[in-house]
């Protein structure tokens, strides 16, 4: 794994060389774009808006604009020297309570690692503050030729830093989100039955439980069409609950959910599927395939 930033954290006067690597892999949906009817691939160039002539990137500098279509144009070099050591530097400005940070400041997850073995014992030091007191280092650092302010906390062994939003980044909703419950009113009837339904579906937070099943949906249509074949549509979502029919619907939810919910059957062993299949009473279990067991659990 390459790190993405390395430099030094600092607080007070301790300084620890540390380096940054990034906490999150992409697995979004990727596709390429061709031109419909044909094989032909779509390119995107980087082209002198006057010539229609291609531009290397090493020939491309920035320009900000300073009004009346006028631009000042700038060189990395130049936005270097105006902060010198800054993009090597991550300073430690306070520290905070990590119950204080609203998580709608978060924006990106990165690990932060000592960056050489001297290093260890002082980063090991701030881990364990960190994890003693449940407490977060505020600090900013330079990143790809921005300021960023961060979040570093304690994780499993492991110092978790975290970019974030500024305060001037974050909407007020109540300016921009239309149609906020501002007036509307629940009953102590409808409270009770929506706690009750929130603690009869409430687990342990197991983040490997969870998938993305829109990918698979995704794949196994890639890989129908190359078989030639189709795939099912997935049904549509369903309607709005009403609000005459809102008690009701709690009920029903309330009633529903005292049901187990099923794991994730693809990590479970043939043995764990069948003493599943046996709590959920279903029938002809012993003589069920792998896959056989899979499919009646999902639907029991």
């Amino acid at each position: 794994m390459r790190p993405v930033w390395q430099g030094a954290l600092s607080f007070g006067l301790v300084n620890v060389p540390v380096r940054l690597y990034k906490a999150v892999e992409d697995h979004a949906v990727h596709f390429t774009q061709f031109q419909r009817g044909t094989r032909d691939r779509i390119r995107y160039r980087r082209v002198n808006e006057r010539t229609g002539d291609e531009v290397r990137y090493d020939d491309i500098v920035r320009g900000r604009e300073v009004g009346g279509d006028e631009y000042v144009l700038v060189e990395q070099q130049e936005l270097d020297e105006i902060a010198p050591g800054r993009s090597r530097s991550l300073e430690v400005e306070s520290f905070v309570d990590l119950a204080e940070v609203d998580p709608v400041y978060f924006d990106r997850a990165y690990w932060l690692a000592p960056a050489k073995e001297d290093a260890q014992r002082p980063y090991a030091l701030l881990l364990d503050a960190l994890a003693h007191r449940d407490k977060a280092a505020v600090a900013k650092f330079v990143l790809h030729g921005r300021e960023h302010l961060a979040l570093a906390r304690a994780g499993d062994g492991v110092i978790v830093l975290n970019t974030l939003h500024y305060a001037a980044e974050v909407r007020d909703p109540a300016q921009g989100v239309p149609q906020l419950p501002v007036d509307a009113k629940t009953n102590q009837k409808e409270l009770d039955l929506a706690v009750r339904l929130i603690d009869a579906m409430t687990e342990p937070w197991r983040p490997e439980d969870f998938h993305d099943t829109y990918r698979e949906r995704v794949d196994e249509l890639i890989a129908a069409k190359k078989a030639g074949n189709t795939v099912t549509p997935a049904a549509a979502p369903e309607e709005p609950t009403k609000v005459t029919d809102l008690m009701e619907a709690l009920a029903k939810s309330v009633r529903g959910s005292r049901r187990p919910r099923t794991p994730d059957l693809s990590s479970l062993s043939k043995a764990d599927l069948q003493k599943l299949a046996k709590e959920r009473d279903v029938k002809g279990r012993s003589k069920m395939s792998r896959r056989d067991l899979e499919t009646a659990l999902k639907a029991s």
